[in-house]
């Protein structure tokens, strides 16, 4: 990056474009145009808001690229159909609901670190909607990946699968859409379930999807089922190094002899400063959490191999948000 003043400031006021696209989200104006061309005095009305404010959002939207005005219209660009409204099976809303309420922690940011962790702060967020955006949020992102990955996956020999920390269950649903003889179970807060459920569900899977209600950060988490292989998607990084440990640990217990481990994550490069958004991802797990961050890979392959793993290789894969796999089996 060539750091001028001109960069410099572009990149202090790059929230003004942050928070111009999450009120954009908030209010749902991506949905309420759907495939119209509306007003801003129509949308307004339908809206229950006053029409100043809002034109000025939905011209800013336009600024960005995320509308198109026509004379005194506005409608959706393909892309913000595509990702932006409720109506698409693409929609990634949820993730940017969950981006918005991380906000406040990195604004305080200085605070945390003077205090040494996270800053708690009043919210008008309740923890119904923090969960909901949250885990909905990891189902945006899931879907981003899970229906690709699933067919490059090697789950040769694996006929039950453990989604630990699964969340909806979204990887463990496109793994066994991808092999047939598969079934799985997901293991999540009991808080979890009514998403997981629904989301089975909605896939037609249930009578291959269990959903096993546990906190595995518990120490008396113990499964009583054994698996030919372990998916650990994103949960490691919010636990610090001995608890981290202590998951793969028990996801190793659950598993057969000879059975596979995966571990997807944010992983950092081995002096820990890139690539970038394990990087800042890092900063955003000091942020809200006690303990967590990202992981280098030698710190996972270690962490793996004082369990037993064996044969440890990173995947050529890399997420949307530079995530990568790392995976082995129980030798």
């Amino acid at each position: 990056m060539d750091w001028n003043p001109g960069t410099l400031l572009e990149m202090s006021g790059y929230y003004w474009k942050t928070c111009t696209l999450h009120a954009g989200v908030k209010l749902d104006i991506f949905t309420l145009l759907g495939t119209d061309a509306l007003s801003g005095e129509t949308m307004a009305k339908k809206m229950g808001i006053e029409q100043r404010g809002l034109t000025l959002l939905l011209n800013g939207l336009t600024a960005l690229g995320l509308l198109v005005k026509n004379k005194e219209t506005y409608a959706n660009t393909p892309e913000s159909a595509a990702f932006l409204s409720k109506e698409s099976h693409q929609y990634i809303g949820y993730m940017i609901l969950h981006h918005h309420h991380l906000a406040p922690s990195w604004v305080d940011m200085d605070k945390a670190l003077i205090e040494g962790g996270p800053v708690r702060q009043e919210t008008s967020v309740s923890d119904d909607q923090w969960r909901e955006s949250f885990l909905m949020g990891m189902f945006n992102m899931a879907m981003a990946i899970a229906p690709g990955l699933a067919k490059k996956l090697d789950l040769t020999g694996c006929k039950h699968l453990l989604d630990l920390g699964g969340g909806p269950g979204t990887f463990a649903i496109h793994f066994c859409l991808e092999n047939p003889d598969l079934v799985a179970a997901v293991c999540d807060l009991p808080t979890t379930r009514p998403f997981a459920l629904k989301t089975i569900e909605r896939f037609k899977v249930a009578d291959r999807i269990s959903f096993i209600p546990d906190d595995y950060t518990n120490d008396t988490f113990c499964l009583d089922q054994k698996f030919d292989a372990a998916w650990l998607s994103h949960i490691l990084h919010g636990e610090g190094p001995a608890m981290a440990e202590k998951i793969i640990a028990r996801a190793v217990a659950a598993l057969n002899p000879g059975g596979k481990i995966f571990i997807h994550d944010f992983i950092l490069n081995n002096t820990m400063d890139g690539p970038l958004f394990p990087a800042l991802f890092s900063l955003n797990m000091f942020l809200r959490t006690k303990q967590g961050q990202s992981y280098s890979e030698q710190q996972l392959v270690d962490m793996l191999t004082r369990q037993g793993i064996k044969n440890i290789v990173r995947l050529d894969f890399t997420g949307p948000t530079q995530s990568g796999i790392l995976t082995g089996y129980l030798g």
